[in-house]
């Protein structure tokens, strides 16, 4: 196994931070959109509004488990930087690729949560089009 340098975890740590920002973004407007949906499945509770909500919380729920997986692939690469800097470079090798192991998942759970959201929108299209089409 070739030795770790601190440049190698720093290099995922930059990139990390930043799907974590994306991830907070994500999040941040689904709060949004769960409010107004709250409000119109108080107004109109129709069954399109409720196929949206329990897709919602799907969405939320993966949302949910890829910051915190993000998080945790984050605090394991600043333990392999400690780990490197203390000289474990064995232990720090194993924790890398743990760290790497759980970006992994995560990006998985983001790639399951973008299919959601795109069956979230053609609901709510073809909810469109039916009003349309007398």
């Amino acid at each position: 196994m070739e030795e770790l340098t601190l440049i190698t975890p720093t290099f995922l740590f930059s990139a990390i931070s930043l799907l974590l920002l994306a991830y907070t973004n994500r999040f941040l407007s689904y709060a949004q959109l769960v409010r107004s949906l709250k409000d119109r499945y108080m107004e109109d509770r129709s069954a399109l509004t409720k196929a949206q909500i329990i897709n919602m919380r799907r969405r939320l729920h993966l949302t949910k488990n890829m910051q915190l997986l993000g998080v945790a692939s984050l605090l394991l690469c600043v333990a392999t930087m400690f780990l490197i800097y203390v000289g474990l470079q064995t232990v720090s090798a194993y924790v890398f690729g743990i760290a790497l192991l759980l970006l992994i998942i995560s990006l998985g759970l983001s790639v399951m949560e973008i299919r959601i959201s795109a069956k979230s929108l053609e609901i709510y299209l073809s909810d469109m089009e039916k009003s349309e089409n007398p």
